[in-house]
């Protein structure tokens, strides 16, 4: 029953990057029915077995921060539920299922080919979109979503893209990964994301980080690069490219794409409710006396919370951030830089967007979470100590030999 649940599981992370392209009004279908059947098979498992998993540090944050997010709803005394909570809780659920049903390395590299193979299918679609539309539009975003969210959603894969290639045992399987890249680069071109143009270059970063340069495999680094920026060049148009380059404009200029009057309203409406904040949601109603009709969401995941959840809210919610990155500074090389990439990347997206309530980051935090402990746990098993580790225990995993480095291959994961 628990391989089923996961099975769900893996349909609902493959639907994430693309769950905009299908909606109903106010509403991600998709995702929705996928993460509800997931979710009722997972508890089910979970009662059938009679076993839970140890919460570490992650998961109790992660938890405290939506009870707070419920406390200020409690105290606003509201009649309806803000959707924004309910949306806290169902992305909790998703930490939780992530950690009950992906236990292993197997698993969870499965779950980050479903979210790879998941962001290929917006990023072909935005493609098909400029195929069709050519130069009718400035900016270029499946099924109408946020084209800054799309490039964002798109640089998250790459990271996970490269380090499956390096990990699979299978010649075909680890070009169809790379393969990724260029498609993943011009799509978010397309996009016209200037945030998302450097969270793409924090990405590609795990490239050299990662690569043991020999001539032939410099040769085929060199050439994929290559491609991509043939690509690039080849297709995405002259406006869209003018856009990308006024990025070092509007950081000289302190603009920020009209972000920075956003932030300083957000904290001067911090300054006046600085404990407690605003409630869940109320971003917008803040900084509305300051800002009138210009009034937006932050713009900034981090300066969100602030204002709506207050220092309270901020503290746990950076708790439950920090408990991701730390345990990654001790595992094995190739996961280590796969993973601090990875964290980084995340941490670009989450800056310039009002990400804090998407699937996205708390996917992948959880993803992170499972595997740094996945690794502590097998190394206590190969040297047949406990299995038991805590939040603040992270002994150096036995590191996996990545397929085409130093002509090794790959530890096969345990079930």
């Amino acid at each position: 029953m628990t391989s089923v649940a996961y099975a769900a599981l893996w349909i609902f992370v493959f639907a994430v990057p693309w769950d905009r392209l299908i909606v109903l009004p106010g509403m991600s279908i998709v995702t929705k029915l996928t993460g509800g059947l997931a979710l009722l098979l997972a508890i089910f498992a979970i009662v059938v077995s009679g076993r839970v998993r140890r919460w570490r540090l992650f998961q109790i944050a992660a938890f405290l921060f939506v009870a707070w997010t419920g406390v200020e709803v409690w105290m606003q005394n509201t009649l309806t539920l803000p959707l924004k909570f309910l949306t806290f809780v169902q992305l909790f659920l998703v930490v939780w299922m992530v950690w009950e049903l992906a236990p292993t390395l197997k698993r969870l590299r499965g779950l980050l080919t479903a979210y790879v193979f998941g962001a290929t299918v917006p990023a072909f679609a935005t493609i098909l979109l400029f195929a069709k539309e050519g130069g009718a539009l400035k900016r270029f975003s499946a099924g109408g979503a946020d084209a800054n969210s799309l490039a964002m959603t798109l640089a998250l894969a790459m990271p996970m893209a490269w380090y499956l290639a390096m990990t699979t045992e299978r010649p075909l399987h680890r070009w169809i990964f790379r393969a990724y890249v260029p498609v993943g680069l011009l799509a978010s071109a397309l996009t016209g994301s200037r945030g998302g143009m450097i969270a793409w270059v924090v990405a590609l970063s795990i490239i050299p980080l990662t690569m043991v340069l020999s001539p032939g495999r410099l040769a085929a680094v060199i050439g994929l690069l290559g491609i991509c920026a043939s690509l690039v060049i080849a297709y995405v148009p002259d406006k869209v490219v003018q856009r990308l380059g006024s990025t070092t404009s509007s950081v000289e200029s302190v603009n920020f794409g009209g972000r920075f009057r956003l932030w300083v309203a957000g904290v001067h409406a911090f300054t006046r409710r600085p404990m407690l904040g605003y409630g869940v949601g109320s971003f917008k109603s803040a900084i509305t006396p300051e800002m009138g009709q210009d009034a937006l969401v932050a713009h900034n995941s981090f300066l969100s919370v602030l204002v709506e959840e207050g220092m309270v809210g901020l503290v746990l919610y950076l708790t439950m951030i920090g408990a991701v990155g730390t345990p990654l500074l001790r595992l094995p090389k190739l996961e280590r830089r796969f993973t601090l990439v990875l964290y980084a990347t995340l941490i670009t997206a989450m800056l310039p967007l009002t990400w804090e309530d998407q699937k996205q980051v708390w996917f992948i935090a959880a993803a992170l979470t499972g595997l740094s402990t996945a690794l502590i746990v097998r190394q206590g098993r190969t040297a047949g100590g406990t299995s038991r580790v805590g939040p603040g225990w992270a002994p150096r995993a036995r590191p996996l030999q990545p397929a085409g480095i130093s002509g090794s291959t790959p530890h096969r994961a345990r079930a």
